[in-house]
């Protein structure tokens, strides 16, 4: 297939790397000339424009950061709709809430534009591995076209229906979850030093008990490392939990659990923080007395 990956940021660049080792025609595009070349060298084509990366493909996968950045991308001048053929699938797969999937699905309907709203999970090595978990919704003709893409990106794809913003509803619910185990991690951590206790060791011991969780075994190391390479930071995660309260409010359902975490990633970043890993929210806590 011809695939056109639009974001080449930590998901979108493994999720092309997986795409091309699968055989795949792969092009891209992003705003960064070092993710072009990342591209290039792995044997994809680079694009620096939208109108170049879209033409012609089958399907063009969304890997940007937010909702502003999707806008951008998906509506702007010389986006993704202005160049997509009648016979692609636009696949959507940044972290956004239902309510702005929806709207953009409405916006591109005129224009028979088929869009599926498909949020993904499994971090950077599940985009590289092709292991990712989908959540995925979105008109029957769509999800037909977009599921042989899916399951090459995917080990879990999961079908949530015709309506556009149930996949993203799932992946709110997923970032409530991931969310709140950082957090924990995160305040654990500082406990643990607080009482002068080694963290390599509490991990060792909580790594291998009921305490256990996947985001402890995937950040727990990353933890204890000074500078770790970032690809989801304190600052990503100030969104997330934002849109899991916006949920919340638009159904009318309390969620303190999630406020909480949030007051915490909030922390992180009003005490400078923000563009650390995730992992490393231990630091918005006191330092050791």
């Amino acid at each position: 297939m011809k695939i056109a990956v639009v974001g080449l940021g930590a998901m979108g660049a493994a999720a092309a790397g997986n795409l091309l080792r699968k055989g795949h025609e792969v092009r891209g595009m992003d705003v960064r000339q070092a993710a072009l070349d990342a591209l290039s060298e792995a044997g994809g084509a680079p694009h620096a424009t939208i109108a170049g990366a879209v033409t012609g493909a089958d399907a063009v996968v969304c890997f940007v950061v937010n909702s502003t950045q999707v806008d951008a991308v998906v509506s702007g001048p010389g986006g993704i709709a202005a160049h997509l053929d009648p016979a692609a699938v636009l696949i959507q797969c940044a972290t956004v809430s239902a309510s702005f999937i929806r709207r953009v699905g409405e916006q591109l309907a005129p224009a028979g534009v088929l869009l599926v709203d498909a949020p993904v999970s499994g971090g950077v090595r599940g985009a590289a591995g092709g292991t990712l978990t989908v959540m995925a919704s979105g008109p029957r003709e769509a999800m037909a076209r977009a599921r042989p893409v899916l399951c090459e990106m995917g080990s879990h794809v999961h079908d949530f229906g015709d309506e556009l913003g149930a996949g993203s509803t799932v992946k709110t619910i997923n970032q409530l979850f991931c969310g709140v185990h950082l957090a924990v991690l995160g305040e654990a951590i500082a406990l643990g030093k607080r009482a002068g206790l080694d963290p390599q060791r509490l991990l060792e011991v909580y790594g291998s008990s009921a305490a256990a969780s996947w985001m402890m075994q995937d950040r727990g190391p990353r933890a204890l490392q000074d500078a770790p390479p970032s690809n989801s930071t304190i600052d990503i995660f100030v969104k997330d939990l934002a849109l899991v309260l916006d949920a919340g409010r638009d159904l009318k359902f309390p969620l303190p659990i999630a406020a909480a975490a949030h007051q915490m990633f909030l922390t992180g970043s009003a005490v400078g923080k923000g563009a650390l890993d995730d992992s490393h929210l231990w630091e918005a806590y006191p330092a050791p007395r």
